[in-house]
């Protein structure tokens, strides 16, 4: 009995666009909601929003039960939090602030068992292995997980073709913080800004990788999918629901007499 078939890294594999929203309010009730938008992957956000692991898991496992796939971002690209989240069963990394070819190989050997990789051996202890009543999992688990690295700001992008040389599955390109750096903090639409990311967008796609995106902007949303990225997210659930809200508010403060 082998690893569970990632159907994700499967349509990233085949070109399959799959589209996807940013859920960010560290909270399982609100995870299971979002799950029921069928969306075709929920990015639960471990390095801006204030989850842990304990809470990702949570969220990770009603997404799960869903049409979803789970995708975790961790904070930070560190080996023993790396071992951590697959252990506890999250197939779908997302990797924060890759600045490097060297970093980006790094962690492909941390996602990957030995000899090819130096991820603990402890499945038996794992919810990744259903608790060792996976049989093959130390045997199929490497070629079930999707590694996505991402690139958001000037050193990455100037390593980007390096980056690609590696085993990732994806890369993602961030473009408020690369905005930021690029001296545009708070316009990711400047043109430069934009020129920039299609133009990693399109390097990503030749080299054979899964491109991805969180943009709110319909407009580079079609862009990034014209050019061949297959992962891109649409929206956010915390500003979804604090719009609302505050639309909600303002509609009924309308309705009160002067």
């Amino acid at each position: 009995m082998p690893a569970p078939k990632n159907r994700f890294k499967a349509a990233l594999k085949a070109g399959t666009p799959q589209i996807g929203c940013w859920i960010a309010m560290a909270n399982t009730y609100a995870a299971e909601i979002a799950a029921t938008a069928r969306f075709d992957w929920l990015l639960v956000d471990g390095e801006h929003a204030p989850n842990d692991l304990r809470s990702i898991l949570d969220q990770v496992r009603v997404i799960e039960g869903s049409g979803s796939t789970p995708v975790a971002r961790l904070p930070i690209g560190e080996t023993w939090m790396i071992k951590q989240y697959l252990d506890a069963g999250a197939q779908n990394l997302l990797v924060p602030m890759v600045e490097s070819g060297d970093q980006a190989r790094a962690l492909v050997r941390a996602v990957q068992y030995p000899p090819h990789g130096v991820r603990g051996v402890g499945s038996s202890l794992a919810r990744a292995s259903q608790f060792a009543a996976i049989p093959d999992y130390l045997k199929t688990a490497d070629e079930q997980i999707c590694l996505l690295v991402q690139v958001e700001n000037r050193l990455g992008l100037s390593a980007l073709d390096d980056i690609l040389t590696s085993d990732v599955d994806g890369v993602f390109i961030g473009p408020a913080d690369l905005a930021a750096d690029m001296s545009h903090i708070g316009n990711a639409g400047h043109p430069d800004v934009v020129e920039t990311v299609l133009d990693a967008m399109t390097r990503i796609v030749a080299a054979g990788k899964a491109a991805g995106i969180l943009t709110l902007d319909p407009d580079m949303q079609r862009k990034c999918l014209e050019l061949g990225a297959s992962f891109v997210a649409t929206n956010i659930d915390v500003t979804l629901f604090a719009n609302a809200l505050r639309g909600a508010a303002e509609t009924g403060l309308a309705l009160v007499p002067d």
